[in-house]
């Protein structure tokens, strides 16, 4: 089947939110690795600094269930300029902070703005694209995420090794003033709204909570005491009921919802977002244990073990095109099915490795894993948007971005609790145990793949989405339906040729 060429509207689209993005990926890349610098540049505890990171994922929680009532409320183009100069002017604060506490305040305002860039991203792009090639269009979409493994590990140790901590911030300025004038010159104007949806409520103070509790219960299972400790059971259980909670009150509320659940009921998007949650824990959990290896076992510093972690970054990089390209010929299916397999292939030589693992091989094994990395995700996500109603994609990417959050930080809180649990001073006995279940995970993706849909519904009939709303909506050819990325003769043009897509968002 060949592959239409991808629309200037939607190359203009992708221009500007994955060079807005870049700076989200970028930060949060180079911060993961920052946290030891900290503790000695501003003279505060370990158990302080961490909330360097946790009220960052405190405030992801709380802005990504927001994020398709904002958009509908303010538009595609204003909400994402808006997010972006909260995260930039949040750069500027933590590279400003004279303390630990004042770092923590910034994040956490910066959270808010990534947590809302993250989804909105999907969102944007997915509508913009009107069900055409959506496999290409994830992977155009992913090219963020991977630059971010390749050169945030880097940029962060030469960073750190010849610069000022601040810099770590300062860093953000150039990509969110760039991603400014981008969004300001290629996004789509928003239109004006006949009507604008109320906020839920409830729905917020029981979605927003839940996600808070449950992420920062998982990031501190590997501390001290472990799972039995308050500290982690009062928000992770927390989060659990508030999210059934939710559940419960959301269905009843049908459309009128924070986030429509009743969607889960398409198997497309519920069986992406379970996959989504398992990639997140075989990406996330293992990118905790990776550069602690090159560090401690193989005895490398910050800045070498970055440089060594590239070649996972170049493997996604070099699978991208691949992967997309074979999602709209043959469906997801088996390109997400090869990639959990040639994941967990690329994890096994490091189970293997121990202090004498030969480096040209592990290297090879990295930037396997990262071809596998690139095959899983970019189907799961063009997959989660199949049979949805154009406004529902605003909703499908609150999923998806809430899985792969939950899912990361439970890779990396399982991970780190083996780790910790099975090291033996002077061996590798606890990365090995780490890296045989980074290994597990990736493999139970595999029979799960198996679950997505085909390219096809029986009878030949494509995976079709009918889109509404002022914007994008019926009259729109290219909000006609989010079909099937494998099928770009799904959407006819029978509209205004210049009509932008938007969906009825939220």
């Amino acid at each position: 089947m060949a592959t239409e060429p991808m629309a200037p509207e939607l190359r203009r689209t992708a221009t500007a939110v994955v060079v807005g993005a870049l700076a989200v990926v970028f930060d949060t890349t180079i911060v993961s690795i920052s946290l030891p610098t900290l503790v000695e540049e501003l003279h505060a505890p370990v158990h302080v600094i961490q909330w360097v990171s946790t009220g960052y994922l405190l405030a992801l929680g709380v802005a990504i269930p927001l994020v398709g009532w904002l958009q509908a409320r303010l538009g595609g183009r204003r909400l994402w300029m808006a997010a972006l100069l909260v995260f930039l002017g949040a750069s500027v604060l933590c590279a400003s902070a004279w303390d630990a506490t004042s770092l923590i305040v910034f994040r956490v305002l910066q959270g808010l703005g990534g947590g809302i860039m993250l989804p909105l991203m999907a969102t944007l792009v997915v509508q913009a694209a009107g069900g055409r090639n959506l496999g290409r269009v994830m992977a155009t979409m992913s090219l963020p995420a991977v630059l971010g493994r390749i050169l945030g590990p880097v940029l962060g140790g030469l960073i750190l090794e010849v610069a000022d901590w601040r810099w770590m911030f300062l860093v953000n300025v150039p990509f969110c003033t760039v991603g400014l004038v981008l969004a300001w010159r290629m996004l789509p104007a928003d239109r004006p709204r006949t009507s604008r949806p109320p906020l839920d409520v409830v729905g917020l103070l029981l979605l927003s909570p839940a996600v808070a509790g449950m992420l920062v219960g998982l990031s501190r299972l590997a501390e001290d005491g472990g799972a039995g400790r308050s500290e982690v059971l009062l928000p992770l259980l927390g989060g659990v009921v508030l999210l059934v909670a939710f559940v419960g009150w959301a269905v009843r509320r049908g459309e009128a919802a924070l986030v429509d659940v009743r969607l889960l009921r398409h198997r497309a998007l519920l069986t992406s977002t379970t996959l989504l949650f398992l990639s997140g824990v075989a990406l996330y959990g293992a990118m905790l244990v990776l550069p602690l290896f090159w560090q401690q076992a193989r005895g490398v510093d910050v800045l070498g073990a970055g440089l060594l972690l590239a070649p996972q970054g170049v493997g996604t990089l070099l699978s991208r095109s691949v992967a997309g390209g074979l999602v709209d010929r043959i469906g997801a299916r088996w390109v997400c099915l090869g990639g959990f397999a040639v994941v967990a292939a690329g994890t096994v030589p490091f189970a293997l490795a121990g202090t004498s693992g030969r480096l040209p091989l592990l290297l090879a094994a990295l930037v396997v894993r990262g071809v596998g990395l690139g095959a899983v995700t970019i189907p799961l996500m063009s997959t989660a948007y199949l049979g949805l109603d154009g406004h529902d994609v605003a909703h499908a990417s609150v999923f998806t971005r809430i899985a792969s959050q939950v899912g990361g930080a439970f890779g990396v809180a399982v991970l780190a609790v083996i780790l910790a649990g099975s090291a033996t001073p002077g061996t590798t006995d606890g990365f090995d145990g780490a890296f045989w279940w980074a290994t597990a995970f990736a493999a139970a993706g595999v029979p799960l793949s198996v679950v997505l849909p085909s390219q096809r519904r029986r009878g030949g009939r494509p995976d079709a989405v009918q889109g509404s709303g002022e914007l994008g909506g019926p009259e729109d050819p290219r909000a006609r339906g989010v079909g099937h990325a494998g099928d770009p003769g799904l959407v006819r043009s029978v509209a205004q040729p210049n009509a932008q897509v938007a969906g009825r968002e939220g």
